[in-house]
């Protein structure tokens, strides 16, 4: 192995042209600055590599979302590739779960430089430059629930010695638990470091050995706050020195909680919502923000946020705009009246919001997919295509209801307070 230090890249979940979930959906959206973010990050990181000179890339796995639209995705992602390997920059790349379910993604062909590991059995790969030997077992199909790692070879003595798994390990929210494994088991391998794949959150699980989730390379919806990128791995005389995260995201997701408690009108919310953007889109570091913001705490401005919300999405929307690459992707109301007469069944139903989603779109989603069921087969349902069963639509459509009754119930509560005040 080369005594001389050098770094490489780690990185994971690309979902190259993958659309960005819950923008493109709202009018005025920032469409352009949305399509191709994927690709966008991608060359951040190629433009990265270069310049740092790293000895290889490594990739594990999600590199695509599936199948392609066309083959315009694939020859893209092999242009860039080539771009790696004429400078010398090696790639070892392991195919995830959505590779495998792709079914052109076989059929590329990438140039001299650009390894790929087997999905029938575990592969050893030396990279000749350094001596590094790298470890690793594709998804041969979507659906993975073996413990591929279980059957990765010993270390190679006297090198540095890498595994590269695209797995859930016991288990990561909102992930399918493919190829679960344990950090424990990973580490009595007795490799250096585990380069995984498949978590789109940035982890270091551990350090003794080095098992890191690199996170995906670019977000793509609001649950997926926070910088993205990839993990540089320094190595000195054949020693880990340094891991380090790497930010190539174009568009940041972020959620702010605007506490409003106080604010006697409207334009004093809008206000702290402006200084709560200030703060977010610095954080952003000149990235295109995408915002969800939460107006929390109790206000007398309440009964008239609620009243005229569409109004409050259009003053946030209008604040965004003049701070630039800052859009509104949701405004949510978490507030509550200063008074607690009249507002007792309002403050329960926020209070519930949640539990009442997820069990009235539980019930839809059974509903509309009897109904789909027995619709006729290319029947155009309208709405510019929209998924009945998409969890965003459905989310979107209890909230609409959700705040119609709130909307009912404050103006109901407002006439009683006005006959009130005539009758005194």
């Amino acid at each position: 192995m080369t005594t001389k230090g050098f770094c490489f890249l780690h990185a994971a979940d690309l979902h190259l042209d993958s659309p960005l979930h819950g923008l493109e959906r709202y009018e005025e959206a920032p469409a352009e600055e949305i399509r191709g973010a994927t690709r966008r990050a991608f060359c951040n990181l190629v433009r990265r590599a270069i310049e740092l000179r790293v000895e290889f890339v490594i990739l594990a796995g999600d590199v695509f979302d599936g199948d392609w639209k066309d083959y315009g995705t694939g020859l893209w992602f092999a242009a860039r590739l080539r771009e790696l390997t004429s400078k010398g920059i090696r790639v070892y790349l392991l195919a995830g779960n959505h590779d495998a379910d792709g079914k052109m993604t076989a059929s590329l062909r990438y140039s001299e430089g650009v390894h790929t590991f087997d999905t029938k059995a575990p592969q050893t790969i030396v990279d000749e430059a350094t001596g590094v030997a790298l470890h690793g077992q594709g998804f041969a199909k979507a659906a993975i629930t073996d413990d591929l790692a279980s059957r990765y070879p010993r270390p190679r003595p006297g090198t540095l010695n890498i595994g590269v798994l695209h797995t859930a390990l016991a288990g990561r929210q909102g992930h399918e638990p493919y190829a679960p494994c344990t950090p424990d088991a990973l580490a009595s391998k007795g490799y250096d470091y585990w380069a995984l794949g498949h978590v789109h959150q940035r982890e270091i699980v551990d350090a003794q050995p080095w098992i890191v989730f690199p996170g995906n390379l670019q977000a793509r919806h609001v649950r997926e706050t926070g910088a993205k990128g990839a993990t540089l791995v320094t190595v000195e005389d054949g020693r880990i020195t340094a891991v380090t995260a790497e930010a190539f995201d174009v568009v940041r997701f972020a959620r702010i909680q605007v506490d409003v408690s106080g604010c006697k009108s409207v334009r004093a919310c809008e206000d702290a919502v402006s200084a709560a953007m200030a703060l977010a889109r610095d954080e952003a570091d000149g990235r295109m923000l995408a915002l969800r913001i939460e107006l929390v705490g109790r206000t007398s401005a309440d009964a008239q946020l609620r009243r005229d919300r569409l109004r409050l999405v259009a003053a946030c929307r209008e604040r965004a705009n003049a701070f630039g690459d800052v859009w509104v992707e949701k405004v949510e109301l978490g507030t509550r009246n200063t008074s607690a007469s009249g507002r007792d069944i309002v403050d329960a139903l926020e209070l519930d919001a949640v539990e009442l989603r997820q069990a009235a779109g539980r019930e839809l989603r059974k509903d509309l997919e009897q109904l789909l069921e027995k619709m006729p087969a290319g029947l155009d349902l309208g709405r510019d295509g929209l998924d009945l069963l998409d969890e965003t639509a459905l989310q979107g459509w209890f909230d609409e209801a959700r705040d119609e009754v709130v909307r009912r119930l404050i103006d109901a509560d407002v006439d009683v307070d006005a006959r009130q005040a005539g009758d005194t």
